[in-house]
């Protein structure tokens, strides 16, 4: 009983933390070493190694996925069941 909001939500959440975690993962290792998040400094403090991806997008895009699944929750629990739509009747609780 999926509709065409619940396949798109799925979708597009599912999207977003997978680009996130292994998308962007596996092109830091394509990029090669090292695979440090920060920057890589010497000894005299001159960078000498810096990510590909900042961690600051890849936690953003993450982050993003995780909202889409709130606004999704928020959604499913805002409208009512179909079931309970069309009975026009209250359940009894408890």
């Amino acid at each position: 009983m999926t509709d065409i909001i619940d396949k798109a939500a799925m979708a597009l959440s599912a999207g977003l933390m997978l680009l996130g975690l292994v998308g962007m993962g596996v092109l830091e290792i394509l990029a090669g070493a090292p695979y440090s998040p920060a920057p890589i400094t010497n000894e005299a403090g001159d960078v000498v190694a810096t990510p590909l991806i900042s961690p600051q997008v890849r936690t953003g895009v993450v982050l993003a996925g995780l909202a889409v699944l709130g606004l999704y929750a928020a959604y499913k629990v805002a409208t009512p069941l179909a079931e309970d739509a069309k009975a026009g009747h209250e359940t009894a609780a408890d």
